[in-house]
């Protein structure tokens, strides 16, 4: 599944192309996770003033109104300033194509568990449905460490799936999750309330830093995800810990073990993350 860095990476690849288009036709495939919330061709005329990212959604600015866009399980977005005659016909798993005067937007997904939503505003009630309860942004100034310690001491759960839950901070997926816990030296299964303030603060940076890393490197590719370019990511090729099991942990040389954790695979070194 697309994570921040994957979404991030995927926003900074098309935002200033896109950025100043106008939109000429809109393309609708099968049925998506929700429904565009408007006629296509109402979006006709429109201009893209811009692309954001908040948590896993990109947002597209336009000149009247706002479109969320979610990647799923296993979508992505390409790009391309030849349009069709770039990327060819549209194919049985391409659920949206937004033709501008700079080139054309298209989502493949295969899973149809992404989104295009159309929204008058941030302030519409679906957008505050779908964005208001995210947390934290990681890689931004706001993400402060008192304001995450004081989540983190509300909550009695397992701080792996607290991470992934996406409340206290957006994007720390499973892979991620992995990683940061390994490298802050905190057990997966340990209560958030009672990691101490040293660890604490390790985690909060490693959360910084192991995300604004995977954005450098392109994000994490294992099946589905590429970038609007078509390039693959390549941070799966710098994880300490998920998918090693049974390999010897970089730190301790001792064995990186396996657990199941809400239906989720969690990677970590018994010995370094007691």
């Amino acid at each position: 599944m697309p994570e921040l860095p994957e979404v991030e990476v995927t926003r900074r690849a098309f935002a200033e192309p896109i950025a100043g288009a106008h939109i000429q036709s809109l393309r609708m495939g099968k049925p998506l996770r929700w429904p565009l919330g408007l006629d296509p061709q109402r979006l006709v005329g429109r201009d893209v003033l811009g692309v954001r990212r908040r948590g896993k959604y990109l947002l597209l600015d336009l000149s009247e109104g706002l479109l969320l866009l979610h990647l799923g399980m296993s979508g992505s977005l390409r790009f391309a300033p030849g349009g069709e005659a770039e990327l060819g016909p549209a194919g049985a798993h391409d659920h949206f194509d937004l033709q501008t005067s700079q080139g054309l937007l298209r989502l493949h997904d295969p899973r149809r568990f992404g989104a295009a939503v159309y929204v008058s505003g941030e302030a519409d009630p679906l957008a505050r449905k779908l964005l208001g309860r995210l947390g934290m942004e990681p890689l931004e100034p706001g993400f402060g460490f008192e304001a995450f310690k004081s989540q983190l001491l509300l909550s009695r759960m397992p701080i792996k799936q607290l991470l992934l839950g996406g409340k206290v901070v957006v994007g720390v997926g499973n892979i991620y999750a992995c990683e940061v816990l390994f490298i802050a030296r905190i057990a997966p299964t340990q209560s958030a309330r009672e990691i101490g303030p040293r660890k604490m603060r390790a985690l909060h940076e490693a959360i910084r830093s192991v995300l604004a890393q995977a954005v450098a490197k392109g994000g994490t590719t294992l099946r589905d995800f590429s970038a609007p370019d078509g390039m693959p990511g390549h941070f799966q090729l710098e994880t300490q810990v998920y998918g090693r099991q049974g390999q010897a942990c970089q730190r301790c040389a001792g064995p990186i073990q396996l657990l199941r954790q809400g239906q989720r695979s969690t990677y970590y070194c018994p010995r370094c993350q007691k």
